[in-house]
């Protein structure tokens, strides 16, 4: 039975898209059978990883609203071992239409519950909001990993989200953990993002990820290929990021060991140079 993450920050422009992405590739590159699933109207998971959400015929909300079974609409990426679950523009009236219906939190995990045997882990792309289609998202899912921003507005709205997660916990989906916190967009140059990243570590402690997800030219390209970053740029820092911090969940799921040594990028001064004609 696979381990369902969900990817849920309701703050706008914090990596979530891109670490779900980037993360789903990272553990299929370590041999792991991962499902990706698009479960954000705007459909950035799908053309992130190169399908055009417009040629989509049947996705999500197909699965949800119509009981179609997921294994039909699944298509595979470039990336091995990795698999997506697709959207397409329907999905941004599902909570309209299933908000009057009886067990609405749970319609997402019932159709999510038919494919989970098949793979090792699924994650979730979720929209930046509290909504119905994140709520049915948090319900589907085993855990979640929170990605924050390492800047001012970090902590931003973070109250509300554990507030919403604590209801889940309580009412709706008692076995749901926090698998980690991931701060994303990290800029080692600067004074304010330390501090953020050691405020996040003071406030959440071990539920904070080693890996720092650094701002990177070529992460911010690879959607623009419809490649995730281990494909657009394999051997880079971005890529190495991802890898450690998939090992990292592997290692919190107790599936690997890894060293000290390997928990985090060490950036010398020849790489400090390079993130400086990055930006």
């Amino acid at each position: 039975m696979g381990k369902v993450i969900a990817i849920a920050n309701q703050k706008g422009g914090v990596g979530k898209t891109t670490s779900a992405i980037n993360i789903a590739a990272a553990l299929a590159v370590l041999e792991y059978k991962v499902l990706l699933v698009d479960a954000d109207p705007q459909a950035n998971a799908t053309s992130g990883v190169g399908i055009d959400p417009a040629n989509v015929s049947a996705g999500l909300y197909e699965c949800v609203i119509n009981s179609q079974n997921p294994k039909d609409v699944i298509v595979k990426t470039d990336t091995p071992n990795l698999w997506l679950l697709p959207t397409n523009a329907n999905l941004a009236g599902l909570e309209i239409e299933i908000s009057n219906l009886t067990n609405r939190e749970y319609m997402m995990k019932k159709a999510i519950d038919k494919i989970k045997d098949k793979y090792d882990f699924i994650i979730i792309d979720c929209c930046p909001s509290l909504g119905l289609i994140v709520i049915n998202s948090l319900c589907a899912s085993d855990s979640i990993i929170i990605p924050v921003q390492s800047e001012y507005y970090a902590l931003e709205g973070l109250g509300k989200l554990l507030q919403t997660l604590k209801i889940i916990q309580t009412h709706l989906n008692t076995g749901l953990d926090v698998e980690g916190v991931l701060l994303t967009m990290y800029d080692a140059r600067l004074r304010l993002a330390n501090q953020v990243v050691e405020e996040v570590k003071a406030h959440f402690q071990d539920m904070v990820f080693d890996t720092l997800i650094q701002r990177n030219t070529k992460l911010a390209e690879a959607p623009s290929h419809g490649k995730t970053i281990i494909m657009h740029d394999a051997s880079g820092k971005a890529s190495i990021s991802y890898l450690n911090l998939a090992r990292e969940i592997l290692q919190r799921n107790g599936l690997t060991k890894i060293s000290d040594r390997d928990r985090t990028i060490k950036i010398d001064t020849h790489e400090e140079e390079e993130l400086k004609e990055d930006f």
